[in-house]
């Protein structure tokens, strides 16, 4: 569950008397980001990459400060530097993220100040370091406050809904039919918009597909079926040792991930269709 926002301010409060005199950020910076996460209940192990490795647009490699695949970039900069520039720097990584992974917000920082933007609503928010609290909704996306209502004409749904039949006719083609076909969809239709109706973290699903499987989509197979078990069985009955990943994934009570299926196959073109069709739900 979110922390509640009394809380959350009270903890914005705390965080800016304590680093109310930074200002280096090679030496602050990514402590300064660990702890602004920590605000809205968000620890370490469960955040994004820092230092993320990019191409930069016209060539050559960069370091995203902090990168949140989908969902944030941010852009840290020393005390009294320049957010203009920094916010152009930032948009520099853009054409060296794959589309799906694009976030939605960008954040540059100099310590003293925040400029949030807000790419879809093509919003910015600029506060003080003292104001944060006051501010802290503008992060609701971080805390797990932001879902959406699941709209069947939604054209996001759709578009995603038509890369999952493109994912159904290749799983076709290679022989996968029938009743198991069809609850393989089913069941991987249901995991694509849990994370909107806050049965799934955030991305949940689509790190695991990321972040577990190879990109030749060889052993896909093999982690989905792992999971639909995992999904089917109540955390005090999970194995001691499971992956922390597939362990923070909820019980999923009626009997969806019940029944074995036959085994399926999947390539690189497939699992593409796959995290394509979840990015697409998850507002790309």
């Amino acid at each position: 569950m979110p922390l509640s926002w009394n809380e959350i301010k009270s903890r914005a409060l705390a965080f800016s008397k304590h680093w109310a005199d930074a200002s280096n950020e090679d030496g602050e910076g990514k402590p300064f980001l660990i702890a602004f996460f920590e605000i809205f209940g968000i620890t370490n192990k469960r955040i994004a990459s820092f230092e993320h490795a990019v191409k930069k647009y016209g060539g050559g490699a960069g370091y995203v400060d902090l990168f949140w695949p989908g969902i944030l970039l941010v852009e840290m900069k020393s005390r009294g530097k320049n957010l203009d520039r920094a916010h152009t720097q930032a948009m520099d990584y853009f054409p060296g993220i794959a589309e799906r992974d694009l976030p939605r917000f960008v954040l540059v920082c100099d310590f003293a100040r925040f400029r949030l933007f807000d790419l879809v609503e093509g919003a910015t928010y600029e506060f003080p370091l003292e104001e944060l609290y006051k501010n802290v909704r503008l992060f609701g996306f971080i805390a797990g406050y932001q879902t959406q209502v699941i709209k069947p004409q939604d054209p996001i749904n759709i578009k995603a809904a038509e890369r999952m039949g493109r994912l159904h006719d290749q799983l076709r083609a290679i022989g996968y039919e029938g009743r198991p076909l069809e609850l393989y969809l089913v069941r991987m239709l249901f995991c694509l918009f849990a994370e909107d109706t806050g049965i799934f973290e955030k991305r949940q699903f689509q790190d695991y597909i990321e972040l577990r499987t190879g990109v030749d989509g060889a052993d896909l197979a093999h982690h989905l079926s792992t999971l639909f078990y995992v999904l089917n069985t109540p955390q005090d009955k999970r194995l001691k040792n499971l992956d922390e990943h597939l362990a923070a994934f909820p019980y999923i009570n009626g009997k969806l991930f019940a029944d074995m299926l036959p085994p399926a196959s999947f390539d690189a073109a497939m699992r593409e269709s796959l995290l394509d069709g979840v990015a697409s739900e998850n507002g790309k």
